[in-house]
């Protein structure tokens, strides 16, 4: 089992952690615990380095495996079982997605507010994503209309926390799961939340930002209608 740091921490862009299993044929190392976000909810894994004894390792991606988080090592061989290593995030690229994650919250939070539009599906690159809804008709003034609603959620400069709720807890929050799906696995006894104060309160393993103006001006690019009433926007950041 690996200890998810990411999960109460998204700022820790160091820790220091113990090997607990390799698996050379991967090119893959197990720590006890891990800052290194393993993918999941349309973000991406984090990269970054490891670092043990006089050798550094770099981290190309991590992944979750059952109740362990691999790192996969690119290019060099693993290091051992037992020995101590110091994590370090690539934060460039981690910022950039807590920056996006947390905008695509933003957009969520708004059209759930004001048009009541369940999401059907998503994904994120870093300071770019896309998210469908439900929308029976959507057009340019519409659109512009949201654009204008998420940014002054932005300027608003909003508190974003995160935090562990047991599973019955939880499940008293109205609207909690805005996914027309929900993801949730049967049988999780604690479910964590990303509350945007006062716009938005889901379930959500991601890293966001501490505020909504740390996320800066949202563009939404372009929009299609992807049948039915699915439709899906898309949005950019500033680097």
């Amino acid at each position: 089992m690996t200890h998810a740091l990411y999960l109460t921490d998204a700022y820790l862009k160091e820790f220091t952690a113990t090997i607990t299993a390799v698996d050379p044929d991967q090119q893959t190392v197990t720590l006890d615990q891990t800052a290194f976000y393993p993918g999941g909810g349309g973000q991406p894994p984090d990269a970054g380095h490891l670092f043990a004894a006089d050798q550094s390792y770099t981290v190309s991606k991590a992944k979750k495996s059952g109740d362990a988080i691999l790192h996969f090592i690119a290019g060099t061989p693993v290091p051992e079982i037992g020995q101590t290593v110091t994590g370090m995030i690539d934060w460039e690229r981690r910022y950039q997605a807590m920056r996006t994650h947390t905008a695509m919250h933003i957009l969520c939070g708004v059209i759930w507010r004001d048009y009541q539009a369940s999401v059907t599906g998503g994904n994120m690159e870093f300071l770019s994503g896309r998210m469908d809804f439900e929308f029976e008709q959507l057009d340019r003034d519409t659109i512009a209309a949201i654009e204008t609603k998420i940014n002054a959620e932005v300027k608003n400069d909003r508190p974003v926390a995160a935090k562990i709720l047991p599973r019955e807890e939880a499940f008293q929050i109205p609207d909690l799961i805005r996914t027309k799906i929900n993801l949730l696995p049967e049988g999780i006894d604690e479910v964590r939340v990303v509350e945007i104060d006062g716009l938005d309160l889901q379930a959500d393993g991601g890293t966001h930002v501490a505020s909504t103006a740390e996320v800066g001006t949202i563009r939404i690019t372009k929009y299609k209608s992807k049948g039915g009433i699915n439709k899906r926007l898309y949005i950019e950041l500033d680097a």
